[in-house]
Formats: structure tokens, C-alpha cells, sequence
């Protein structure tokens, strides 16, 4: 179809703290939770459970303690700090130094914590484990995005995210500066190469013939479509596919590419991209560019608790 403008809202998005299932997040950080107290997925058990490193240290009373940024990073997760002490049943207060998305420097406060010294030493660990990995995928979009410089390409994440995990990471990947693609198989018709295979599409005709009915079955999604070369560019558009996915295309392919689709499709851009390719693509300018490495290869950032 026609690239049409009034499509932008149901091609990208950037998910909000407010849209994510706070009953979900419980069970989360249930689960982690239970793998350090409870032997969580050990068919046997151990036999006490609990955490005697702390118990053994008998009545301590109340503390504070601070989340200290170790290195330059992104901040994503403030937001679940109150959650993990929620299902730790710690009576624990947060109070954020800094913004969701911010960037910060080494050494910048994060957030404070107080409450019963023993609840915050067994949450720590959970903790920091969920604030380093969502600042780490924030973190590691930025980059990306600084990647592209001044070009109008959105950057875009993808599935290749820790399974249980998709919605806190995709999240992250907002408060880096990147944009949200489809967030599983429900939202978006993708035809892919497997597809295609599976069905032994591989004329041009039968390629055709598969986004012609899934526009059909599903009028109500957009219709985005894999190919691997420009031959295959003309009969998608004729077809009527909404989004054309250019998939390993070498750069001189894909400036002819986008040129074919300018106001015909929306374009994006998969396979092989990184910190080095991002500025050459950039300078052509598809609508989108999507890059598993934003989670999949997504360092954790270096957060710290320091006792006051």
C-alpha cells in the first residue's frame, strides 16, 4: 500500500512504564526471588532455605544505602526498585536522585534506600540484577542511536530478547532513545524467508500471493515483508505489503532499494548492523533500522549498593 502517515503509531512505539502489567512484574521478580531463597528450579529443594549469611547476623536494625552508577550508563529500571521490595515484604522506602532515561557520569547517585537493614541485604542481589541489565540495554541503545547521528532513521529493537524478559527489555530500549517493533507475533503480519520456505514460496508469484492474503485474513494488521533482493522489491509493493524489510542487502543495494520504496513503503533494515554500518546507513535514510544487539549483546551496566 501506499506509505501512508497515519500509519506511524501502529509501525513503532515506545512502551511506557504505565503500560506494563504490574501483576506481571510481580511474578518476575517472584521467580528470581525464589532462586536465591528457595532452590528455585531445583527439582529437590534444599532442605532450609532462607538467607543465613544475614540471619546470622541477628538484630541490625534499620540502614540506608545508596545505588551508585559505576560507569557512564542510561538509566531503566527505578521503576521496579519498589516492586522487588514489595514481594520481598521488605518495608523499604526508594527515593530516586535521578529520572528514568537519564544519562548520567560515574559516580551519580541513583537512588536511596532505607528500611530493615536485613530485607535490603537479601533483596541486593535481585535488586541489582534487574537494574543493571535494563540500564545495561538502555546503555547499549544509546550508542546505537548516536550511531546514526543526525538521519531521520528510527532505530528499532526486536524478539531476540531474554525469554520472560521482552516487555522490561523493550522498555529499556525506549528510555535509550530507540523505538519498539512489532512486541510479538499477535501485533504484525511478518512474512519472513522461513515463511516462504515453509510454503515453498520462492517465485515471485507465490510471494504475492502470500501478502495478498494475509491482507485478506488480517485487514486489521500491518503486512510487513522480508526480502533479500531487489528483484523481489516490485511484486511486494504490488502485492500491497505495508513495510519491506531489506535483509543483508550490501549498501550500494540498499541506497536502490529505499529509492524504489520512497513513498511507496515504509523501509527497514536488518542484518548486519552495528556501530560501524549504522553511520553509513543513516547517510541513506530508511524509515527504520532494527538491531537485535540491542538486547541480545547488551552488556550489563555496573551499579553499586553503598551502605551509608
Amino acid at each position: 500500500m501506499p506509505r501512508d502517515s497515519g500509519q506511524t503509531h501502529r509501525l513503532v512505539r515506545r512502551l511506557r512504564w504505565d503500560e506494563l502489567d504490574r501483576d506481571w512484574l510481580r511474578r518476575l521478580v517472584l521467580l528470581a526471588r525464589e532462586e536465591d531463597l528457595s532452590g528455585g528450579g531445583l527439582r529437590d529443594k534444599p532442605a532450609r532455605l532462607g538467607d543465613p549469611s544475614t540471619e546470622i547476623l541477628g538484630s541490625i536494625g534499620r540502614a540506608r544505602a545508596h545505588c551508585v552508577a559505576r560507569g557512564d550508563m542510561v538509566v531503566a529500571g527505578l521503576n521496579l526498585l519498589e516492586i522487588i521490595f514489595e514481594v520481598y515484604g521488605a518495608p523499604c522506602r526508594v527515593q530516586p536522585r535521578v529520572a528514568e532515561g537519564d544519562f548520567v557520569s560515574s559516580g551519580t547517585i541513583l537512588a536511596e534506600l532505607e528500611g530493615p537493614a536485613k530485607e535490603l541485604l537479601t533483596a541486593e542481589r535481585t535488586l541489582l540484577n534487574f537494574f543493571q541489565r535494563l540500564s545495561g540495554v538502555a546503555t547499549q541503545t544509546r550508542l546505537y542511536v548516536q550511531a546514526l547521528g543526525a538521519s531521520p532513521t528510527r532505530l528499532l529493537d526486536t524478539r531476540k530478547t531474554t525469554p520472560g524478559f521482552r516487555l522490561l527489555e523493550k522498555y529499556a530500549v525506549g528510555q535509550g532513545g530507540g523505538y519498539n517493533h512489532r512486541l510479538g507475533l499477535y501485533d504484525r503480519i511478518m512474512v519472513k524467508d522461513n515463511h516462504l520456505a515453509a510454503s515453498a514460496a520462492t517465485a515471485a508469484e507465490r510471494l504475492t500471493d502470500l501478502v495478498v492474503r494475509a491482507r485478506l485474513a488480517r485487514p486489521d494488521l500491518l503486512v510487513e515483508v522480508e526480502v533479500d533482493h531487489l528483484s523481489q522489491i516490485k511484486p511486494v509493493l504490488q502485492a500491497g505489503a505495508d513495510i519491506v524489510l531489506l535483509d543483508n542487502f550490501t549498501m550500494p543495494q540498499l541506497r536502490e532499494a529505499v529509492s524504489l520504496l520512497r513513498g511507496q513503503a515504509w523501509s527497514e533494515v536488518s542484518g548486519g548492523v552495528n556501530l560501524q554500518t549504522l553511520p553509513l546507513i543513516g547517510e541513506i535514510a530508511p524509515d527504520f533500522v532494527s538491531a537485535g544487539a540491542l538486547t541480545h549483546a547488551a552488556p550489563w551496566a555496573d551499579i553499586g549498593m553503598d551502605w551509608l
